[in-house]
C-alpha cells in the first residue's frame, strides 16, 4: 500500500456496528488550517458526496465509486507514532455499497488497497484519542484506490514528499496541507467493475514567509511506459490488470486540473514550480519533471536546512 499504518482505538464501535451517526462529529478538512483560507477543490463533472473524517475529508465521485479528491492538513508538531494493529477496513455507513469500492475489488489478487490521506501523515492532535480516531479513519474503503502491491524507490519517494516538505519547507508550526488523487482516463481498464487508475496526484499547500505555495507531482503506476497501446483496452478485464513500474513527476498544478476537471484554479494561483510561471501555455505534461530523490525538486524558494 502507498500509505503507512497505526493501533486501534478501543473507544470506537466495533467495524460491523458502526452507523452513520456514529461518524456525525466528523468535522473533516480545515479550510483554515494554516491561518490562511485554502479550499477543498469541486468537481462538477459528476455526481459527488463530501465525507468529512477526522483531519480530513474525502470528496467521493460516485460515478466512479471512487475518491474524486482527498484533504488533509498535517501537523508536523503534534504526530505521533501509533500502528495499525487490529483495523480493519470497512464500508462508510454514509453511503450505500454500490457507491463505493469494498473488498471484493481488493480479494484474491495482487491489488493493494492504497490509503490516499496517507495514514502516518493524519495520526495527530491534542490527545491520543484523537490521533486514534484519526488513524481509524484512514481505513474507510472510501480512502482506498486500487494501487500495485509490489513498490520501488520512486514508491518510496512518493510516500516521503510530506515528510520531506514538512521538514523543509513548511513553517506555521509545521503544518501542510495536502490534496491527493486518482487521475481517470480513457484507458484506464476496468476491473470487477470498477476503473483501475493508472496514475494519482498529490499536491502540497504550505506558507512561505507567510504567503501560500503550493507544488504540484504526480505518480504512474502504468505497466509499460511511453509504450500505451500495450494497455489494457477500456472495458472488463478479467485478470487483475498489470500495475508499475512507478514513476513520480513534479508536475504543474494547472496539468493536474486538466487531467482531473478538479477546479485547482486557487492552487495554480501560488504553484511555486517555476516553470508553471515561465511556460503558462505549454501542453500537458511538457513540462514535467521526473524525480529520482528530493534532490530532483524544482521549488522558486530556498529550502531550510
Amino acid at each position: 500500500m502507498w500509505w503507512y499504518v497505526p493501533q486501534m482505538d478501543t473507544s470506537l464501535p466495533e467495524p460491523q456496528s458502526l452507523t452513520a451517526n456514529d461518524l456525525s462529529d466528523r468535522t473533516g478538512f480545515d479550510e483554515q488550517f494554516l491561518g490562511l483560507n485554502v479550499s477543498l477543490p469541486t468537481f462538477d463533472g459528476a455526481e459527488t458526496a463530501l465525507l468529512p473524517y477526522t483531519h480530513f475529508s474525502v470528496l467521493m465521485r460516485l460515478d466512479k465509486r471512487l475518491a474524486a479528491i482527498t484533504g488533509l492538513g498535517i501537523d508536523g508538531g503534534r504526530l505521533m507514532n501509533l500502528d495499525r494493529s487490529g483495523i480493519n477496513w470497512r464500508l462508510d455507513p454514509r453511503l450505500t455499497e454500490t457507491l463505493q469500492t469494498g473488498e471484493r475489488l481488493y480479494a484474491r489478487n495482487d491489488i493493494d488497497r492504497g490509503h490516499l490521506v496517507r495514514r502516518a501523515s493524519a495520526v495527530w492532535g491534542s490527545t491520543r484519542a484523537e490521533a486514534a480516531q484519526a488513524n481509524e479513519d484512514t481505513f474507510f474503503y472510501t480512502n482506498a484506490a486500487p494501487q500495485a502491491a509490489m513498490f520501488n524507490q520512486s514508491l518510496e519517494l512518493w510516500l516521503g514528499l510530506e515528510s520531506y516538505l514538512l521538514e523543509n519547507a513548511a513553517d506555521y508550526g509545521r503544518r501542510l496541507i495536502v490534496f491527493t488523487g486518482p487521475i481517470f482516463s480513457d484507458i484506464d481498464p476496468v476491473y470487477r467493475g470498477t476503473e483501475i487508475p493508472l496514475q494519482y496526484f498529490k499536491v502540497a499547500v504550505f506558507l512561505v514567509d507567510g504567503a501560500l505555495a503550493a507544488t504540484g507531482y504526480v505518480v504512474d503506476q502504468t505497466p509499460q511506459l511511453g509504450d500505451l497501446p500495450d494497455l489494457p483496452l477500456p472495458g472488463s478485464v478479467e485478470e487483475a490488470p498489470p500495475l508499475g513500474p512507478f514513476r513520480t513527476f513534479q508536475v504543474p498544478i494547472r496539468d493536474i486540473a486538466a487531467l482531473t476537471g478538479l477546479d485547482l484554479t486557487q492552487l495554480m494561483g501560488f504553484d511555486r514550480m517555476p516553470i508553471a510561471t515561465a511556460l503558462p501555455s505549454a501542453e500537458t505534461a511538457a513540462a514535467w519533471r521526473e524525480l529520482t530523490s528530493t534532490k530532483s525538486l524544482d521549488l522558486d524558494f530556498e529550502l531550510r536546512d
